[in-house]
């Protein structure tokens, strides 16, 4: 009785946990291969899931974008050109770095479920990284490097070189650079100062490394760390009010000696006076017979 009892509590426990005689298992979890070379993906199955089991394979870029690689024991349209099945495994006869993600196999069968993962890395070698250097920094600020790379497949590791000097990740665990300020993300590529000083000013280049080929390295760029150029700003200042003294005197002077235009003034329209024809033979006041105007008659 008490062995009886110990064999359900197995069953009930395997149960509970999912641990059965049906299993979903692969050769292979971790497969690399380079870019435009072809690759299998490897899945098989415990019998238990009965002749007529079903299998699916699923992509999954770990970026937000999922889909179906085999659909109802057929191969979707995004890779029928390149995909293949057989038996329950995947054939691809060429990869690209947009394969880089997850592939799950999904078995179903005589009411069970089970699956197994295999990831697929794309191996890229590194391009030449974009960096951005900063040419001149004042002593107390901040400097921030950059250095990324679009086309490495793992995504790369970034070094950063200063005078040709590896600098290393963690600069307070080497003797050499217990002083540097500087903080340094090999994944990122960033290389920031929160504070510059003088002995930061020198020529910088970053390294993208992974392990699909040859590092690549971007061109070196001098980064000079100065003193805030007081005397520069005040002597500045000087020279732009003496240039508005200098425009002002100028517009001054042009306006006395008369070379600047002056706005017209407007005159009055002169009066139009009309007189009558002489007229001869009447009387009256003028004695020579002509008519003299009294008035004028303003138009």
């Amino acid at each position: 009785m008490l062995s009886c009892g110990l064999v359900s509590v197995a069953l009930f426990f395997l149960a509970a946990t999912g641990v059965s005689g049906f299993s979903v298992t692969t050769t292979d979890t971790d497969v690399r291969v380079k870019e435009n070379e072809g690759t299998d993906l490897k899945c098989s199955y415990s019998a238990d899931f009965g002749s007529n089991a079903r299998v699916e394979w699923k992509f999954d870029d770990l970026k937000g974008t999922q889909m179906y690689v085999i659909f109802n024991g057929k191969v979707t349209a995004q890779y029928s050109n390149r995909v293949t099945m057989y038996g329950s495994n995947l054939r691809f006869s060429k990869v690209t770095r947009k394969d880089n993600g997850v592939y799950d196999c999904e078995v179903s069968g005589s009411g069970q479920y089970g699956e197994v993962r295999v990831k697929l890395t794309v191996l890229v070698p590194p391009s030449q990284p974009l960096c951005r250097i900063p040419s001149s920094v004042t002593t107390g600020k901040m400097a921030l490097m950059t250095c990324h790379d679009n086309d490495g497949s793992p995504p790369p590791k970034y070094n950063w070189y200063k005078d040709g000097i590896l600098l290393p990740p963690e600069p307070q665990k080497v003797s050499g650079f217990k002083n540097a300020t500087y903080r340094l993300n090999a994944d990122s590529g960033n290389l920031e100062f929160s504070s510059a000083t003088k002995m930061d000013s020198g020529q910088y280049y970053c390294e993208a490394v992974n392990n699909a080929g040859p590092p690549q390295r971007c061109k070196g760029t001098i980064m000079e760390v100065r003193d805030l150029n007081t005397g520069g700003i005040v002597a500045g200042v000087i020279v732009a009010l003496l240039l508005l003294l200098l425009l002002g005197f100028g517009i001054w002077y042009a306006n006395k000696k008369g070379y600047l235009p002056k706005k017209s003034e407007s005159k009055p329209k002169p009066n139009v006076v009309y007189q009558a024809t002489s007229l001869h033979g009447g009387g009256g006041d003028d004695e020579d017979g002509e008519f003299k105007q009294k008035s004028s008659f303003v138009v």
